[in-house]
C-alpha cells in the first residue's frame, strides 16, 4: 500500500475488500445477498433464450477453448471468462435483474457472472465467501453510483459494476490489499459502457455488461500475477470519476465502508422492464384494478417524474421495436400494463412486439419530466389516467415497488424465480429449481458453491 498516511480511494476500498469477514455482515446483508444471488441467477437463466443470447454463444465458442465455468441455462461448460461474458449479457439483457436506485445501477449483473466463474474454475470456494464478496463487491459498486452527482453519461451498471466484480473476484482469489490496488487499476484500463447503446436501444447495452464482467476476471488474473495498474484510478486527475461521472463526493462512501453494507438497499425488478417504468406499471395496475376499466377506456396516460425517468425510458413507440428498445420504452411497457394487467418476459418476444393493439393503445401514453432538480431521483412519479368517459384517475408513487422499503414477500421473489426457469434455452430439470432455492437458503453452509452451480447443468 502507499506509504502516504493519507490513502486514495482505490486503496481505501482494497483495505475493505480483503479485511472484511463474513462474521461482520448484518443478519440482513446476508439474507439480501442470498436472495439477490437467488434472483440474478433466476434472470440470468432466462436471459438464455433472449434475444442475442444464440449468437453471442456462437461467437463466443471460437475464443477459446475449456470447461471451467457453466453458462446458466444453457447445461455447458466454458472457459471462465466466456461463462461471466455470456452469463452477465444474460442478466442484463432483459431489464429484469436487481438495481441499487440511489446508484442508478445493476451491481449483480456484472458481478455474480463473474465471481461465480472464478469460483467454478477455482474451486473450494464457499457459500460463506461468495456472500462477503457479494456485500463487499457491491459496497464498490452501488458506492461509486451514489457518488456521483452528475446526471448518467456513461452506462454506469457496466462502468462502476465492473470495478464492484473486480473486488467480489480479488477477494475470492485471496488477493492482498496491494494486488487488490492493482486490479482496479488494470480493471480501469478496460473500463466501458457508454449511453449511446441505450438511446438507440441496441444490443451492446447488456453486452457492455458482459464485456466488465470478462475484464474484472482478466484483471485479477494479471494482478495475481504482479502486474501493476495505475493506483489513483477513481479520483485522481485522469481518473474515473472525473472522466466518467464528472462531480462527485465519494467521502461519504468511504466512511460508511464496513458499517454502511449497501446490498440491503438493492431493489428486487419485480417488472422486466427499465426501473425508471415501475412507478408507472404499478400505478397503471392498480387504477386498473381499482376502477375496473380496460385500455379501451382509456384516452391517455402521463407518467410524471424526475428528469432522470424521461431521459432512460422517454423515448417515442416505434411500430416494430427490438426487444432491447421495447423494455425501455414508457409507451409500449404501459400499454402492455394496460392490457394485460402485467408486464411479463413473453411481452418482448414474437408477435408481442409488433402486436397492433399494443402501439395503439403506446400512442395514448407520454411521458413527462417535473421540476425534481436531482439529476439520479427515480421518484416521486405521478400517474395521471384519463378516461373517454372524461373521468381523471391519478395515483402518487413515492416509493417504487420491491424498494428496500417496499420489499417483495418471499413467494413473490420465488415466484419470479420460477418463471424466470421456464425461458432456459436447455431446460433444468424439474426439481433443479427446488433445489437451487434450498441451496441458497443455507448458502452459508455450503463448502464449495461449485455444488450451486452443479445444479445448473442437469
Amino acid at each position: 500500500m502507499s506509504g502516504s498516511t493519507a490513502l486514495v480511494a482505490s486503496e481505501r476500498f482494497a483495505l475493505h475488500v480483503v479485511a472484511t469477514r463474513f462474521a461482520q455482515l448484518t443478519s440482513d446483508a446476508i439474507a439480501q445477498a442470498k436472495v439477490f444471488i437467488l434472483d440474478t441467477i433466476g434472470v440470468g437463466i432466462a436471459g438464455s433464450s433472449a434475444a442475442g443470447a444464440d449468437q453471442l454463444a456462437a461467437a463466443s465458442a471460437g475464443w477459446g477453448e475449456g470447461s471451467e465455468a457453466v453458462v446458466w441455462g444453457r447445461r455447458m461448460r466454458a472457459p471462465a471468462s466466456m461463462a461471466a461474458f455470456l452469463n452477465g449479457f444474460q442478466v442484463h439483457c432483459q431489464e429484469y435483474d436487481c438495481v441499487h436506485e440511489r446508484a442508478v445501477l445493476h451491481p449483480m449483473a456484472t458481478l455474480l457472472p463473474a465471481a461465480l466463474a472464478y469460483a467454478d474454475r477455482r474451486g473450494g470456494v464457499s457459500g460463506r465467501e461468495l456472500i462477503a464478496a457479494v456485500a463487499v463487491g457491491i459496497d464498490v459498486a452501488a458506492g461509486l453510483g451514489v457518488a456521483s452527482r452528475s446526471a448518467l453519461t456513461f452506462f454506469r451498471p457496466a462502468t462502476s459494476g465492473g470495478f464492484g466484480a473486480t473486488a467480489a473476484v480479488a477477494r475470492l482469489a485471496g488477493l492482498d490489499a496491494e494486488a487488490t490496488c492493482n486490479a482496479f487499476g488494470v480493471q480501469y484500463g478496460q473500463t466501458s459502457g457508454t449511453m449511446q447503446a441505450h438511446v438507440e436501444g441496441s444490443i451492446v447495452l447488456p453486452m457492455q455488461i458482459a464485456f466488465n464482467a470478462r475484464a474484472a476476471l482478466q484483471s485479477c488474473d494479471l494482478a495475481a500475477v504482479g502486474l501493476v495498474g495505475p493506483r489513483d484510478v477513481f479520483e485522481g486527475p485522469f481518473g474515473y470519476l472525473k472522466l466518467f461521472e464528472g462531480r462527485w463526493d465519494l467521502e461519504p462512501t468511504l466512511e460508511g465502508l464496513g458499517r454502511d453494507w449497501l446490498v440491503s438497499e438493492l431493489s428486487h425488478k419485480p417488472f422486466p422492464a427499465g426501473r425508471a417504468t415501475h412507478g408507472g406499471i404499478e400505478g397503471l395496475i392498480a387504477l386498473r384494478r381499482e376502477h375496473g376499466f380496460t385500455a379501451a377506456d382509456v384516452e391517455s396516460v402521463r407518467v410524471i417524474g424526475p428528469s432522470l425517468i424521461k431521459r432512460l425510458c422517454g423515448r417515442p413507440d416505434v411500430p416494430a421495436p427490438n426487444a432491447n428498445y421495447a423494455r425501455l420504452c414508457m409507451q409500449f411497457i404501459a400499454a402492455k400494463a394496460l392490457l394485460h394487467g402485467t408486464v411479463d418476459l413473453a411481452h418482448y418476444r414474437g408477435a408481442e412486439l409488433t402486436d397492433a393493439a399494443t402501439h395503439d393503445v403506446a400512442a395514448r401514453v407520454t411521458m413527462e419530466a417535473n421540476d425534481n432538480p436531482d439529476p439520479n431521483a427515480l421518484v416521486p412519479q405521478e400517474i395521471v389516467v384519463t378516461l373517454r368517459s372524461g373521468e381523471v384517475l391519478r395515483r402518487r408513487c413515492e416509493v417504487m415497488l420491491a424498494h428496500p422499503s417496499r420489499r417483495l414477500s418471499r413467494d413473490q421473489h420465488l415466484t419470479k424465480f420460477r418463471r424466470c426457469l421456464e425461458f432456459a434455452q436447455v431446460p433444468l430439470h424439474p426439481e433443479s429449481g427446488d433445489r437451487l432455492i434450498d441451496m441458497v437458503d443455507r448458502l452459508e453452509d455450503v463448502e464449495d458453491v461449485r455444488a450451486l452451480t452443479a445444479l445448473l447443468m442437469q
